[in-house]
């Protein structure tokens, strides 16, 4: 299966789409500034203890308190308290983690108020980003991932992915990693190490020991609510997880992270680094390769599949709630119990690609056609279990009741991407008052005008529907050459299906927007 990465940077958000054979399977929107991502290691203050959730609420530097529970303090809580204590007062080169004594474990039926107390500094992971009203969700048992190991500090286990088939080479790994980690190391054997040799994997230990070594040095001068350890590029971090041979190419709009992502490939998988490269085309990337047309299809609450048929997607606070209807195919089939399972099938291929795509967590119910067949029934469970393998996020899915509705759970570690398809009204734009279409032109030029010779922007980028842009380019001279004479040949125009049909955008040469 052949895979490809859209990466489309803008100065205030970053786009990533993954396609496999040219499907949008995933896709993340965020705000370049964003904070508290799953993996960022934070030096937390406790605000609050709560006995009678077995909890404290943590500030990290987030608009609400973060929220850890004993449970996610880890066995080793005690020596990392130590350690923190010692990283506190102690000036240059850090605490060496190595010659700590460990602590004795702390009991898993104790209560929070045993550990913790208001006002004590802790060293705290977020394991789940903001959703909703929520704060972060919080862990103490600490881990930096990388391409093929994730380690974990404070701990002295060594853990092999159940995904790697081979009882000997699960044994292999093990031994090998016993044989060379520091102590009061721990180790995770990610799937991708299967096959890797000693040399490869002692490389990346030592670079993950010596970024946790670097990082907490600076412990000694750091403030609670303070980053300690930052979780790698988006980019980066995604490529870590789901690069494979099948990658392709990796298409980045930014000169910049194109050179970041080209480092990290380079060090990960040096044989695949040319698959990175730096998109330059004039028309916006997402639109240059058809994944703004596929993100305006698969978003909404009503998403066609398969000849006719199509989903219906609610969203509720507590879950969610996915409708299979056959659409017109119905009209034209002869056995219905055969039409149903044909729906029923296909609708678990574009289930599964929606969860991945809309990041959908918690808990989601599908509304099967019924079958009446216990076979049938049986046929898409298994069908829908195939169809989420590929998907990295924790899941777990229940046979049909026998009303026909299949229960799952999915993970939910970030807020849920939401994208609003429907566009507003071109002439209104929403507000039900219709300005003059025949003056666009005119609004148009104005702008042009203030940013020119009001603002004094020399380079402009005019972003408009591609119909409206075919109209100001039409003929010749046409209106768009016009404004060029007029007002300088630093004036470009760029199409694009993202914007509704009236809607248009100026852009300078940083590509912030320009006020109009």
């Amino acid at each position: 299966m052949s895979a490809e990465l859209f990466v489309d940077v803008s100065p205030e958000e970053l786009s990533i789409a993954l396609l496999e054979e040219r499907r949008l399977v995933e896709l993340r929107r965020e705000k370049v500034d964003i904070q508290f991502t799953v993996g960022d290691i934070y030096l937390g203050k406790v605000k609050k203890i709560m006995p009678g959730l077995n909890a404290a609420f943590v500030d990290v530097g987030y608009e609400k308190d973060a929220f850890l529970h004993y449970l996610d303090l880890g066995p080793q809580f005690r020596t990392l308290k130590k350690f923190l204590n010692m990283a506190k007062t102690t000036k240059k080169g850090g605490v060496d983690l190595n010659k700590i004594k460990a602590e004795m474990d702390i009991d898993k039926n104790g209560t929070i108020s045993e550990v913790l107390s208001v006002g004590q500094e802790v060293m705290v992971q977020i394991a789940k980003e903001p959703i909703s009203t929520k704060g972060p969700r919080l862990t103490s048992e600490l881990s930096i991932a990388g391409r093929n190991l994730v380690l974990m500090p404070f701990s002295d286990k060594v853990s092999v992915s159940q995904k790697i088939k081979s009882a000997e080479e699960r044994n292999r790994l093990k031994k090998l990693l016993i044989s060379i980690k520091p102590k009061n190391f721990g180790v995770i054997v990610r799937t991708v190490a299967e096959g890797k040799r000693v040399a490869e994997l002692d490389k990346e230990l030592k670079t993950l020991t010596r970024r946790w070594d670097e990082s907490t040095a600076k412990l000694f001068n750091l403030k609670s609510r303070a980053l300690v350890v930052g979780e790698i590029g988006r980019t980066s971090a995604i490529l870590r997880d789901i690069m494979s041979p099948s990658f392709n190419s990796v298409y980045i709009s930014d000169q910049e992270m194109c050179k970041e992502v080209k480092e990290y490939v380079g060090l990960i998988a040096p044989d695949r680094e040319k698959i990175v490269k730096e998109f330059k085309g004039d028309v916006p990337l997402f639109d240059q390769f058809g994944i703004e047309k596929q993100i305006k299809s698969l978003f909404g609450k009503t998403v066609s599949f398969k000849s006719g048929a199509y989903l219906i997607i609610e969203h509720t606070e507590a879950l969610h709630v996915i409708d299979v209807n056959s659409g017109n195919r119905s009209k034209n089939a002869s056995n219905q119990e055969n039409n149903a399972l044909e729906v029923n099938l296909a609708a678990a291929d574009e289930i599964a690609r929606q969860l991945r795509l809309r990041d959908m967590g918690g808990i989601i119910v599908v509304d099967f056609i019924d079958m009446q067949k216990s076979e049938h029934r049986q046929k898409v469970f298994e069908k829908m279990k195939e169809a989420m393998t590929p998907d990295r996020t924790k899941h777990n899915i229940l046979p049909l009741s026998k009303f026909g509705l299949m229960q799952i759970t999915r993970q939910r570690v970030r807020p849920e991407l939401a994208i609003e398809t429907d566009e507003s009204c071109p002439t209104c734009y929403g507000t039900g008052k219709i300005a003059p279409a025949i003056l666009l032109e005119e609004k148009l030029e104005d702008s042009i005008k203030k940013a020119v010779q009001i603002q004094k922007i020399k380079k402009l980028t005019l972003k408009v529907h591609p119909y409206l842009g075919a109209y100001l380019t039409k003929g010749f001279p046409s209106i768009f050459l016009k404004w060029k004479f007029k007002y300088g040949f630093g004036l470009k125009l760029i199409p694009s299906a993202s914007l509704s049909f009236l809607e248009f955008k100026i852009l300078d040469d940083k590509d912030k927007k320009v006020d109009q």
